[in-house]
């Protein structure tokens, strides 16, 4: 069963005999979560004036951050090990289904123009595989198996890290994914809206952001979705920082695949160097447009073969370049 916006079970068809029991204790399960939780303080809120409902919601929304904030030792602890994995070739890939998976699919789908990185460094897996991007398949959630079919198919390996998204907490799926992952020597991730969570028992670094219940009951697209992407937001921002991906809050790793992204890169590198335009066009042109090594020619006073290597034996920290070629100019 797939909701087509949560990661919590969906309104479903009559159970088929026999089942009264599953659905009996699924809905036990259900009773237990906050993010599931009734308030019959808003039972009425469909009778409120628009900008009254807005209002309300607003404030929901303004909760998310602080308990965003209560997680943030486990947030870096589990970005210090993505970091690590990532430096030494593994991949960031994450698992979800409903609005956990879209929201997986979105961070990853955003670090290649950001980041300059391959499509295939960080992943983002969906119950139900691409169309349940916007189309509920019904059953894939509930299957840990899926998930181990879905890691297999990628050639999942011991450097890699699996960062298993639920707002619940306890979606097969995600768990499934952590837990196969596990046994493969992965590095785990459980990111969950509940205490006390399945899916960050089952993984080795267990994020609970803790929302409490939602303005519309169940509906965890709302303030458990806000938290997941925030959360996944500093995962694999902070992660590129780790990486050199960035020169102080610069995007200097930034693919230029369209006009706006070409006019930034311009704009990185003035604001990275105070250099003229014309000196601008002659490092980008130099270094095959590459941001990162325009400015390493500029501030460090090499060609664009030089700053290749120098980048290449830093690792791609351009501040290692750039302290390399400042140290090579005073020792010749």
């Amino acid at each position: 069963m797939t909701s087509t916006t949560d990661d919590t079970p969906s309104s479903s068809p009559s159970p088929a005999p026999g089942s009264g029991d599953t659905y009996g204790e699924l809905r036990a399960q259900l009773d237990t979560l906050t993010t599931e939780a009734f308030r019959p303080e808003l039972s009425e809120i469909d009778r409120l004036p628009t900008e009254e409902i807005a209002r309300i919601m607003n404030g929901e929304d303004a909760t998310v951050p602080t308990a965003v904030a209560e997680q943030l030792p486990a947030i870096a602890a589990a970005i210090d090990g993505t970091a690590e994995r990532m430096a030494r070739g593994g991949r960031l890939i994450y698992a979800g289904a409903g609005t956990a998976g879209r929201l997986g699919v979105l961070d990853a789908s955003e670090c290649p123009p950001t980041f300059n990185t391959d499509p295939e460094e960080v992943v983002g897996l969906i119950a139900g595989g691409p169309s349940a991007m916007v189309t509920a398949v019904e059953g894939a959630e509930d299957s840990k198996e899926l998930a181990a079919k879905d890691l297999d198919g990628l050639r999942l390996t011991a450097d890699d890290v699996v960062v298993g998204v639920s707002a619940s907490g306890r979606t097969p799926y995600a768990i499934g994914a952590v837990e196969h992952a596990r046994r493969q020597g992965a590095l785990t991730i459980g990111l969950s809206c509940n205490a006390d969570s399945a899916l960050a028992a089952a993984a080795d670094h267990g994020i609970e952001v803790v929302v409490g219940p939602e303005l519309l009951t169940g509906s965890t697209r709302l303030k458990a979705g806000t938290a997941q992407k925030l959360v996944l937001n500093m995962l694999s921002t902070i992660t590129m920082i780790r990486l050199g991906k960035t020169y102080g809050n610069l995007m200097v790793d930034v693919r230029a695949s369209n006009e706006k992204l070409r006019a930034r890169s311009r704009r990185i590198v003035a604001l990275a160097t105070g250099a003229s335009d014309t000196e601008i066009e002659a490092a980008l042109a130099a270094t095959d447009g590459e941001v990162k090594n325009a400015i390493l020619t500029i501030l460090g006073s090499v060609d664009g073969p030089t700053a290749a290597e120098l980048l290449a034996s830093s690792g791609g920290h351009l501040r290692a370049a750039l302290d390399t070629a400042h140290s090579s100019r005073r020792n010749p």
